[in-house]
């Protein structure tokens, strides 16, 4: 395994663009080197990562360090996603003809129970009870080359198991008003859950609403799977006056 010495230039040039996603230049500086890691290490964990990294002479940087540049630094997602979007498009200028792919799949995880989006089910796929995340993707390729544009990770339906934990602890009467904050709190929740859930359909429609909004790739028509084909992904795609295929 091969030590990291520094941030690659290819990567540490791409990784230019985003500055300004990033508050301070020591995260940004962490940012880089984790996205280098990510890349690079055989073991794409945090400590592996950090594990290989070499430090110059007078040079600091700690794990902890990383961790909260790389997940505590307030820096948004969805900001620095709506970036890369705008830099892909213009890669894509007078490339020729472009497909913007969409698609789902299983993100397998079975010592990671706390990792978000993961759930334990059963995986018709590999046909078997697994610990996986429902994971929505979109992707755009001409023949020169392929780039991600989003990737949106499904959160986990326990409405029919919260559904059933309110119909077993429910009660005729509430005699104290703190059992009756905590049913209501208990009932939010379930409510908070039950609307914030989405299909992968509603995400795949979603991320095409975003990237249609954007504009950043005029002349990329659609092609996905029937595990996302809906009514109104394709009244959407044609609204936009483009073309699917699925």
């Amino acid at each position: 395994m091969l030590p990291l010495i520094g941030i690659p230039p290819t990567i540490e040039e791409e990784m230019a663009k985003y500055r300004e996603v990033f508050c301070r230049d020591e995260g940004f500086a962490h940012v880089c080197r984790y996205v280098s890691g990510l890349i690079l290490s055989p073991n794409k964990t945090l400590q592996g990562i950090y594990a290989q990294l070499v430090k110059a002479e007078g040079e600091q940087f700690s794990r902890r360090a990383m961790h909260e540049a790389v997940f505590e630094a307030g820096w948004k997602l969805s900001e620095l996603m709506v970036g890369h979007r705008q830099e892909r498009g213009v890669d894509y200028q007078g490339g020729g003809r472009a497909v913007i792919g969409l698609d789902w799949t299983f993100s397998h995880h079975e010592q990671g129970a706390k990792i978000f989006g993961v759930k334990r089910a059963y995986d018709y796929v590999e046909k078997r009870m697994s610990r996986y995340q429902t994971v929505v993707t979109a992707v755009i390729a001409n023949r020169e080359r392929f780039d991600g544009l989003d990737v949106v990770v499904q959160s986990p339906n326990y409405q029919e198991e919260e559904k059933a934990y309110l119909e077993m602890t429910a009660q005729e009467t509430y005699t104290e008003m703190e059992e009756v904050q905590k049913r209501l709190l208990e009932l939010l929740h379930y409510q908070k859950n039950r609307l914030g859930y989405r299909k992968r359909t509603e995400i795949a429609v979603a991320i095409v609403e975003q990237i249609e909004t954007e504009g950043n790739f005029p002349q990329a028509n659609y092609a996905f799977d029937n595990g996302l084909l809906s009514r109104p992904l394709t009244e959407l795609i044609e609204q936009s006056g483009k073309h699917w295929e699925a």
